[in-house]
């Protein structure tokens, strides 16, 4: 039995949503369809929280990353360990395609609708909670010396292949944040606070003003 909250489901979901290559916005919204069958591209992860995950895309045109000739497991690496990441630090495996209508109807699984903005469903993800452990102190402290990104985010932004194509110097590109806004402190991907950019000593740096408790990430 594991204590995984239907708020980290979402949270995954909407990680893996947020990293889709999609031209725009797409949101993941808890299913009401019936169990999938077919093939979708499956993946487990190991962690404290460990994870087996599916995605079936009903729709792969509306992936814009320049990719198409590419198989959809490497089109979709990103998204599944963004999603995977969502539910603490983890080592995603190789993806595979396959058959997963029993990870889709598992009863431990949630389900969710992939949701264009023109409110097309354009694909379903299945998540599945594996195995939970506590991480005690000595296994943390195996641990204590491995090298993490941690990464600044002060805003971002869609763009389709031909805007990117166009990009030149002196381009302005905007993004979906306002000046003196907070940015994003990221670790491997997951926000873990919000902090101010300042220069120290000639060099950008970033003052934490908030750590983002693991209910709220």
């Amino acid at each position: 039995m594991t204590s995984t909250t239907a708020h980290e489901f979402a949270a995954a979901a909407a990680a893996f949503a947020d990293r889709l290559p999609t031209a725009g916005p797409v949101t993941a919204r808890p299913s009401s369809g019936s169990s999938e069958t077919g093939d979708a591209v499956m993946v487990s992860s190991v962690g404290d929280t460990s994870a087996a995950l599916a995605v079936m895309m009903l729709d792969e045109s509306t992936l814009v990353d320049g990719l198409s000739g590419a198989p959809l497991t490497e089109r979709l690496h990103d998204s599944l360990d963004a999603a995977a990441t969502a539910f603490g630090p983890s080592v995603l495996g190789e993806p595979a395609i396959g058959d997963a209508s029993a990870l889709f109807s598992h009863p431990a699984a949630q389900v969710f609708d992939l949701v264009d903005e023109n409110e097309r469903t354009i694909g379903r993800l299945a998540v599945r909670i594996s195995q939970t452990r506590s991480a005690s102190p000595r296994r943390l402290q195996r641990i204590a010396g491995v090298e993490m990104d941690l990464t600044v985010e002060v805003g971002r932004t869609r763009m389709t292949v031909r805007d990117v194509l166009d990009l030149e110097p002196g381009r302005i590109v905007e993004l979906d944040r306002s000046a003196g806004a907070p940015a994003d402190v990221k670790l491997n991907g997951r926000l873990i606070a919000h902090g101010e950019i300042v220069v120290v000593d000639q060099d950008y740096a970033v003052r934490i003003t908030r750590i983002i408790e693991n209910a709220e990430a």
